[in-house]
């Protein structure tokens, strides 16, 4: 199972605007379905009760996809401010509306198609910000920081969940194979692997204090959901990056299929929140 090198991956999140509708058909679908699933949900659950500082909070997700995080955050017993999402995708923007809808929180919601690097808002608009999953992908982590510090005012709340990426990890018999197919994932799936490690050094210099941060390990053993569809959504990825062949990406999904089928399967994620305020 030969491991090819030939262009760099192109994370799909980052070039969602360059992909035909069948694909992001499938990302909005994969952020949906995330969205359901209680291995991840409770993960937003623990600091959502952060992002609301005031009866009347006004409150942006940069970022927001098809507007789970944003809807969610709407619907929550404690939350009675207006919520904001941006997003550079049309496609997702629209979907996010329409979810929102159907969720009947369409009243506490405003979905606006915009660059993260670029925030369409004057300065110290909002409350609080968050980024759900986002700086992992975007072109310039420190400009959007940048942007969520700046419209936040003074005191205000800036959130960031993601991923720390290297550790992702699918169970393999050939360990040394299993390795190098995390890495093409990850690879293929992420512009910035790892920048959650390099958040705390980084927010002083961008304006923020960080008041509390925590890990939660993502783990599914035996049987999977977020891991089963991550890797559906992602693995083709490779592929098109050439770092493996589709003979090989096909096989690897072909075993951890099985292994989810005899109980056997494994797989592992580290997750990071942290809480921080405009200084």
């Amino acid at each position: 199972m030969k491991q090819r090198w030939t262009m760099p991956a192109r994370d799909p999140h980052r070039f969602v605007n360059e992909l035909d509708e069948a694909a992001i058909e499938r990302l909005i679908a994969r952020l949906e379905g995330r969205a359901k699933d209680v291995v991840f949900t409770r993960l937003f659950d623990k600091y959502a009760g952060h992002l609301s500082p005031g009866a009347s909070a006004h409150v942006l997700e940069v970022g927001c996809g098809t507007g789970a995080m944003t809807r969610s955050l709407a619907g929550r017993d404690d939350f009675s401010g207006k919520a904001v999402g941006v997003d550079q995708s049309h496609p997702f923007i629209e979907a996010a509306r329409r979810f929102a809808a159907e969720h009947g929180v369409g009243d506490r919601v405003d979905f606006r198609v915009g660059d993260a690097h670029d925030l369409d808002f004057p300065e110290a608009t909002f409350d609080a910000a968050f980024a759900h999953t986002l700086i992992s992908h975007v072109a310039d982590p420190q400009a959007v920081l940048r942007e969520m510090v700046r419209v936040v005012r003074p005191g205000g709340i800036v959130a960031i969940f993601d991923g720390d990426y290297s550790s992702m990890t699918y169970a393999m018999p050939d360990h040394d194979l299993g390795h190098r197919m995390d890495v093409a994932l990850t690879t293929a799936a992420f512009n910035n692997p790892h920048i959650m490690r390099d958040l705390p050094r980084l927010m002083p210099q961008l304006g923020l204090q960080l008041q509390q941060a925590w890990g939660d390990a993502v783990v599914e053993i035996g049987k999977a959901s977020y891991f089963k569809s991550f890797a559906e959504t992602y693995a083709p990825y490779i592929v098109k990056s050439g770092m493996f062949s589709a003979e090989a990406v096909d096989a690897w999904l072909a075993a951890q299929n099985q292994a989810m089928a005899d109980g056997s399967f494994f797989a592992a994620c580290n997750y990071y929140t942290y809480l921080a305020t405009r200084v």
